[in-house]
């Protein structure tokens, strides 16, 4: 699958809701179903194409009761009725799942699910350990809750996906400013400055006339003294390594290298902040502000090289705060890298949504079958039209399975029909589609985890959308002839 517009360049992916996003879509309800990914993504992180597929499935379920004459309106109520009592079904049948530091085991077969069904799947079970090694290395489990701001992305291309690794610190894309400053430097004290860094100039508006060469020399007199005040300042403070968010010009560089202060220039914002936070430093916006205690520290700052590129990094380690990580992703191709980045970011949202809420459901259309017996019954006990609906409900749901038999290749009605009975006669709503033909069915064995929460936003979401989209009763665009 890939997007269709103009603009984009075609880019082979498979996470749903950035497929969708980048599609032209012309069609009014199709744009609904583009939002609706997108605030599954949003939210949970994780589901995005399975919350498509049970859009689809409702309307077209309620297509084939509408032909029957049976009023909107109803239907929208039964479709109500019969998410409530998925969800409901969904509690019961969901098991506490334990986040624990000693043991990530099970969380990064939580993360593996996630994986499974992307590109880095090759390489999954290292995606899944960075994924729950970063998550963990932020979350703050007495609160239940993971600030993501710690955690940076960053890609490089070049390299395989094997060589990605998690740094317990923060990578800049930077060098030293100067080639014979050192490459590596252990207890690290530095000042993180966003002043300019160089000599006074005059501001606008002012000329300076330079008349004589002797007038010269005692402006150059001037700078230099200038400088060397500054990086004294710096020094004295007790830094020895300056971040600077702008640039200095080569004269500034050349007196660093003189007086030992190894320092970064055009360092961005966001990186500025993020590495204040991880050194516990404070940001100084003016020179004149600048002390000891503003001092960000770290074990070791040092440069990697890749290969025979030129390209550099800086790479920050054993910083004060431990909360601060950046995944360091590689790829051969910018493609790769881009997908890769997907892929751990959903792998990281499913582990912080069972941070905060650490039930979980099995996969693999068991919790969509269980499901759909679940909202069969409650139907047989309602005398009114609404269990048309609900029984609608219940034939959509089993789309997820029977979309997930077909694409394994397996015969979609027969699989379903035979799981089906076997979760109604064994009473174990952990059965599902044995996609990868491991001879069991039983999801808990293949551990095939899915959150919860994120089941709950699927149903729930999907139903709002259909709802709403049978109370429209006409679609007419603007421009079209009444």
């Amino acid at each position: 699958s890939s997007g269709i517009n103009a603009e984009w360049p075609l880019r082979p992916g498979n996470d749903g809701a950035t497929i969708l996003s980048k599609m032209d879509v012309e069609h009014q309800i199709a744009k609904l179903m583009v939002q609706l990914s997108k605030s599954q993504d949003d939210e949970i992180g994780d589901g995005t194409t399975g919350v498509v597929v049970l859009a689809g499935a409702l309307l077209e379920q309620a297509e084939v009761l509408l032909e029957r004459g049976i009023h909107p309106i109803r239907i929208a109520d039964g479709y109500e009725n019969a998410a409530r009592v998925a969800v409901e079904h969904l509690d019961k049948i969901a098991e506490d799942f334990p986040v624990d530091k000693a043991n990530t085991e099970p969380l990064i077969e939580t993360a593996l699910t996630t994986l499974g069904s992307k590109i880095v799947n090759r390489c999954g079970r290292k995606f899944a350990e960075m994924a729950v090694d970063a998550i963990l290395s932020v979350a703050d489990l007495e609160r239940k809750d993971v600030s993501f701001d710690l955690i940076k992305i960053e890609c490089k291309t070049g390299g395989r996906l094997e060589d990605s690794q998690l740094v317990k610190g923060v990578i800049i894309d930077k060098t030293m400013s100067h080639s014979q400053m050192p490459k590596e430097l252990t207890d690290v004290k530095m000042a993180i400055l966003t002043c300019a860094f160089e000599p006074p100039k005059p501001k606008t508006k002012h000329n300076l006339n330079v008349g004589s060469v002797e007038d010269y020399e005692k402006l150059h007199a001037y700078e230099q003294e200038c400088f060397i005040d500054m990086i004294k300042k710096i020094k004295d403070s007790g830094a020895t390594l300056a971040i600077c968010q702008w640039g200095f010009d080569d004269e500034a560089n050349h007196l660093c290298v003189q007086n030992d202060l190894p320092a970064v220039r055009w360092v961005g914002g966001p990186e500025i902040e993020l590495i204040a936070i991880a050194t516990g430093g404070r940001i100084v916006p003016r020179f004149s502000e600048l002390s000891s205690d503003k001092l960000g520290t770290a074990g070791r700052v040092r440069e990697i090289g890749f290969g025979t590129t030129k390209d550099r990094m800086l790479v920050i380690e054993d910083c004060q705060n431990t909360r601060a990580v950046t995944m360091f992703l590689r790829g051969s191709n910018q493609m790769i890298v881009q997908e890769a980045k997907r892929s751990v970011w959903d792998a990281m949202c499913v582990i912080r949504n069972l941070v905060r809420d650490s039930r979980i459901v099995y996969g693999g259309g068991s919790n969509e079958i269980a499901c759909a017996v679940a909202v069969n019954e409650q139907a047989d006990k309602i005398p009114t039209i609404e269990q048309y609906a609900m029984r609608a409900f219940a034939d959509a749901l089993e789309s997820v399975p029977m979309a997930l038999a077909e694409n394994s290749g397996l015969h979609p009605f027969s699989t379903l029909a035979e799981v089906k009975s076997r979760q109604i006669k064994e009473k174990n709503p952990r059965l599902g589609i044995d996609c990868m033909d491991k001879g069991t069915c039983d999801m808990k064995e293949q551990h095939v985890i899915e959150t919860l929460i994120g089941k709950k936003q699927q149903i729930m979401l999907a139903t709002q959308l259909v709802r709403m989209i049978l109370k429209i009763d006409d679609v007419r665009s603007p421009g079209e002839s009444e």
